[in-house]
């Protein structure tokens, strides 16, 4: 399931529970951009054991830094919301 352009959420590291879409894919890793602090032009590797696939595939084609993070902003933005809530209880 783990392919270029699936958006993928990242389960461990500094990075955890932020969004990122492949941009290449290996054997036991995969390199990852979001167009903000990794950008296309110079991808984070990432072992597969430390992310999780989403549904979501982006065609990477004819993107650029700035379409990935408006691609990936919603995502980013609504895992925040729910940490917001969950803070205030």
């Amino acid at each position: 399931m783990l392919e270029v352009g699936r958006v993928v959420k990242s389960k461990a590291g500094r990075d955890k529970n932020r969004f990122f879409c492949i941009v290449e894919c290996a054997l036991d890793s995969v390199k990852i951009a979001d167009g903000k602090t990794h950008r296309l032009e110079k991808p984070k590797r990432k072992n597969t054991k430390h992310i999780q696939a989403t549904t979501t595939k982006i065609e990477l084609d004819t993107v650029t830094d700035k379409q990935l993070r408006i691609l990936l902003k919603p995502l980013n933005d609504g895992l925040k919301a729910g940490c917001e809530t969950q803070r205030g209880r």
